[in-house]
């Protein structure tokens, strides 16, 4: 049996946060799911040793450049690539008249969608709930899952010299936004009272823009350098397994807040921005808020009232 998902959101995130339907899925018809997603989700780094998981297609569509499945042409050439896969069933999560027909006229003879038309205000996850609860008759409670293979992560171990007697941090200090992107200051903080409290190694996981590169370099170019691994000439792939040889994360709203929760670490997730759902969705998330605030959401603009000592506070619960 050939299975395909389509999720059609931007970003490593949101695959993310889909994974455990599509798990759910492969384990309904004991077969592996093929995923089509754009190409900025990255999938195919951070899901190459996920057992649930087939081929990664990727869509090749955006709405500010023209690309190859854009438009009338598009639409066709969708159809074409997915219909040399002969799926035999295909999960909708998105409310799309379009990746409907184009699934029907791929010749796919099982379609489960969300109900069409209902895309505005609508909830990440909630309709996926509810589709494979309709149609697959299963409460979906589980964690997103990554899996990665255990000799990988004892040999990054041995070449990144990972000593269990330290406590190893992964600080996922990048993010997709100026917004979303607490102050080095609040991290450096963080790291002055984990170092009192116990001899730490800190991973620094970043992006290449300039902003996220400036970051880097004022946590980096301090008194713990020497304490340092910085991650950003790395790929995804590559950073995995020293992710899963961490103890603890402690990250903004970024992709590795997202992947490190997925691979079981304990991640404090550092909320400034973003709906609340986006760092609370997992049981490996513990989020904090900025002071003064009961909730987050898109312009709460808090970088700079989230409060260290919560952190601190939250991470030696953590591993207490």
């Amino acid at each position: 049996m050939k299975i395909l998902a389509i999720q059609n959101r931007m970003g490593i995130g949101d695959t993310v946060i889909f994974l455990p339907f599509i798990k759910a899925i492969s384990k309904k018809f004991g077969a592996p799911v093929s995923l089509l997603v754009k190409e900025n989700s990255k999938a195919n780094e951070f899901l190459n040793q996920t057992n649930y998981i087939d081929e990664i297609i990727h869509l090749e569509r955006d709405n500010k450049i023209n690309q190859k499945h854009d438009g009338f042409k598009g639409f066709f050439k969708l159809v074409s690539d997915i219909k040399k896969y002969n799926f035999d069933k295909v999960f909708i999560f998105n409310s799309s008249l379009r990746y409907n027909l184009i699934s029907r006229l791929a010749g796919i003879k099982e379609i489960f969608q969300y109900p069409l038309f209902e895309k505005q205000n609508q909830h990440i996850t909630e309709p996926a709930k509810a589709i494979i609860k309709k149609y697959l008759g299963i409460e979906i409670i589980d964690n997103p899952e990554i899996q990665i293979d255990n000799s990988l992560v004892k040999k990054t171990a041995v070449n990144f010299n990972i000593n269990n007697d330290e406590l190893n941090v992964l600080l996922g200090v990048g993010g997709s936004g100026p917004t979303k992107r607490i102050p080095s200051k609040t991290f450096l903080d963080v790291m002055e009272k984990l170092e009192a409290f116990k001899k730490c190694r800190f991973f620094l996981a970043t992006g290449k823009n300039e902003d996220e590169q400036k970051v880097l370099s004022e946590l980096y170019n301090t008194k713990f350098k020497e304490k340092c691994v910085t991650l950003d000439n790395l790929s995804i792939r590559e950073i995995l397994p020293i992710i899963k040889n961490c103890n603890v994360a402690i990250c903004n709203d970024t992709s590795f807040s997202h992947l490190s929760s997925a691979l079981g670490i304990k991640t404090i997730t550092l909320m400034a921005d973003t709906p609340l759902i986006y760092g609370s969705y997992n049981t490996n998330m513990y989020p904090i808020i900025p002071d003064g605030e009961i909730t987050v959401s898109h312009n709460t603009r808090g970088k700079d009232k989230i409060n260290p000592d919560k952190i601190y506070e939250k991470l030696l619960s953590i591993i207490n």
